[in-house]
C-alpha cells in the first residue's frame, strides 16, 4: 500500500477530546443527508459512537452499498475494507479512509507479484498443468488486488464466518486449493471439514517452492499461504489452560485468526458476528475469555455489564493499525468535507474492480 500522507494541520492536534468529540458530532449532524459513517467492531469507542452502520468488513460495505442516496462512505476500518467498499459501491459514491497509514500487516503479506510466482512455481514442477487447476481462496482480508487475481482465476473470497463452506467448494472443484492470505483461517476450516493433517500444507514466503518437496506438493490438497494476524498470535493455548484453571465454568471464544493450537482447545470459535452473538445471547451471570481484539472485548463488557467478560490474554491485544484512525482524523476529515474538498478517498481501478467483483460475486453464489 502506497499512500501519500493526508495534510492534516497540526492545528488539530491542540484540541482537547472533548472539543472533538463535540465538533464530530456537529458536523455529523450537518453533513448527514451526505454521508455514512462506517465503523468496524475493532475500533476505539470515540469513533464508534459515531457509527451510521456497524459490523465487520464485508457486512459493513454491502449494506453500505445499499444506501445509494449517500454520496460519501467514511470507513473507520483499515485499507483493504475501504477498497472492498469501493468495490460494491455505486459508481457515484466516493470510500473515504480517515488515516491512510491504516492498513493491515496480514493483507500485505501476500501480494500479487509473489503469489503469481507462487503459482510459476507449481506449474513448472508439474504440480498443475494449468493455473486454473489450483483453485485460489483469499480471505476477504486481502487487497483488491489479490482479489482480482483470484476473480481472474474462478476463485473466492471468503469471510472469516463462511470460510468452512467457500473452501469445500473449492476442494470439491479444484485438483488443489491455495489459501491465503491467512494460514490459519485456512487450517482451521480445513480441520472443520475434516482434511487431513498430511493434506494440508504450509507455503512459507519467500523459500523455493514455499519450503516443500515436489512429493510433499502433489499430496497436498490445500496449500495455505504463511500469512497470519499478529493480534490473533498473541492468544496462546497456556491462556486457555490458565483460564479453565481458574475458573472452570468459563467458556472461551476463539476467533478463527487464531492458531489451530487455541481453537483446537477453545469451546466455540467463529467471527466476530458469531463471538457477539453467543455473548449476547448467553444467560445473565455467563462467563467468558474471548480470543480477538480488545476494543471488540471492552465494548462487549460495556454492553452487558450481567455477564462476566474477559479478553483471554494477560496483555494488550490491541490493533495499532486500526488504531492509526483517531476521532481528530474524523474530524479533519468532516471538516474537509464540509468545506467542500474531498482527501483520503480510496478509489480502485475499474479493471482491478471487475475481476475483484467476480471473486465477491462467487462467494456470495456459494453462500
Amino acid at each position: 500500500m502506497h499512500l501519500l500522507q493526508q495534510d492534516i494541520g497540526p492545528e488539530y492536534f491542540c484540541l482537547e477530546r472533548d472539543e472533538i468529540l463535540e465538533r464530530i458530532a456537529a458536523r455529523r449532524e450537518e453533513l448527514a443527508g451526505q454521508l455514512l459513517i462506517l465503523c468496524h467492531h475493532y475500533q476505539q469507542q470515540d469513533l464508534f459512537q459515531f457509527a451510521d452502520l456497524t459490523g465487520d468488513s464485508l457486512k459493513l460495505a454491502k449494506e453500505a452499498a445499499a444506501i445509494s442516496d449517500r454520496e460519501f462512505l467514511i470507513f473507520c476500518g483499515v485499507h483493504f475494507m475501504a477498497e472492498s467498499a469501493d468495490i460494491l459501491a455505486a459508481s457515484h459514491q466516493k470510500v473515504l479512509l480517515p488515516h491512510l497509514q491504516a492498513g493491515c500487516p496480514m493483507a500485505d503479506m501476500a501480494s500479487v507479484a509473489a503469489v503469481s510466482h507462487a503459482y510459476d512455481e507449481l506449474l513448472r514442477v508439474g504440480i498443475a498443468a494449468d493455473r486454473h487447476d489450483i483453485l485460489p481462496v483469499t480471505y476477504v482480508n486481502s487487497s483488491a488486488a489479490i482479489k482480482a487475481f483470484v476473480g481472474g482465476l474462478g476463485g473466492s473470497v471468503c469471510t472469516s464466518s463462511n470460510g468452512e463452506q467457500v473452501l469445500q467448494w473449492a476442494i470439491d472443484n479444484g485438483e488443489k486449493v491455495f489459501f491465503f492470505p491467512d494460514e490459519h483461517l485456512g487450517r482451521n476450516s480445513a480441520a472443520a471439514l475434516g482434511v487431513p493433517d498430511n493434506e494440508v500444507l504450509l507455503w512459507r514466503r519467500g523459500e523455493p517452492l514455499g519450503g516443500n518437496s515436489v512429493a510433499a506438493l502433489q499430496q497436498a490438497r490445500v496449500l495455505l499461504w504463511d500469512g497470519y494476524c499478529e493480534v490473533h498470535m498473541r492468544f496462546l493455548p497456556d491462556h486457555v489452560r490458565r483460564w479453565r484453571l481458574r475458573d472452570p465454568d468459563i467458556k472461551i471464544i476463539a476467533h478463527p485468526e487464531c492458531s489451530r493450537d487455541v481453537v483446537s482447545i477453545a469451546d466455540i470459535y467463529g467471527s466476530t458476528e458469531t463471538i457477539i452473538a453467543a455473548v449476547k445471547e448467553s444467560a445473565p451471570g455467563s462467563k467468558w475469555a474471548i480470543a480477538t481484539e480488545e476494543n471488540l472485548v471492552q465494548r462487549l463488557q460495556r454492553d452487558y455489564p450481567d455477564k462476566d467478560i474477559h479478553l483471554l490474554a494477560p496483555t494488550s491485544c490491541q490493533c495499532t493499525t486500526m488504531d492509526c484512525n483517531q476521532p481528530v482524523n474524523l474530524l479533519w476529515l468532516l471538516d474537509t468535507l464540509a468545506a467542500g474538498e474531498i482527501k483520503n478517498q480510496i478509489s480502485v481501478d475499474s479493471a482491478t474492480a471487475e475481476l475483484a467483483a467476480r471473486s465477491l460475486e462467487q462467494m456470495l453464489a456459494i453462500c
